[in-house]
């Protein structure tokens, strides 16, 4: 049985495994002949790190990074904290961050800006998620698996009050009956 506190499905499991998968298996030909580093942004992108990994043909490493700017609500504060920062330098490798959503787009711009300044050869985002009518400002997303409503979702690594990430699939959260929570995050990108 559903839980009620949520709505519409965007994207059902089958969706999502399809989708990884091609993604996979695109990095994997982009990145052919070299040592990919893949940093996954904490917590919600973990699922899709794990999955995206597995489908993944090239040598491979991964660090991980935690930032924050929810705080306890469903829409960004705006100030970006790094809550965990990366083990390993990243100076001349190439790096593929590795994202849930991207939402305003305020966090992963920091994010890169931050990265960018550590020189890695490259730097790209392969992100699983895009609300791109909530987009404040403009950013290199090489790799999309979908673009979905300005909705508050969950599932799939995605929480509310750390709530619902073992979801299979995404979905809306209806906000009007959210379980009451100590805090809510959201991946903050």
């Amino acid at each position: 049985m559903r839980d009620a506190h949520l709505g519409q499905i965007f994207v059902q499991q089958d969706e999502l495994a399809h989708r990884v998968r091609a993604l996979g298996e695109q990095i994997s030909a982009d990145y052919a002949g070299r040592e990919l580093l893949l940093v996954c942004v904490l917590k919600g992108a973990v699922f899709f790190l794990s999955d995206l990994m597995r489908g993944l043909e090239v040598p491979c490493q991964v660090d991980f990074m935690a930032v924050a700017s929810y705080g306890s609500q469903t829409e960004t504060s705006g100030v970006v904290r790094i809550m965990k920062d990366l083990e390993e330098p990243i100076a001349g490798r190439e790096v593929l961050i590795v994202e849930d959503i991207v939402d305003s787009g305020l966090t992963l711009q920091y994010l890169l800006r931050a990265l960018r300044a550590r020189e890695p050869a490259t730097l790209e985002v392969c992100a699983l998620l895009t609300k791109p009518e909530r987009r404040k400002v403009e950013l290199p997303i090489r790799y999309v698996g979908f673009e979905i409503p300005n909705r508050f979702v969950v599932g799939y690594g995605l929480d509310h009050a750390e709530r619902f990430r073992n979801l299979p699939y995404v979905a809306a959260l209806d906000e009007g009956r959210a379980p009451a929570e100590a805090g809510s995050r959201q991946s903050p990108t």
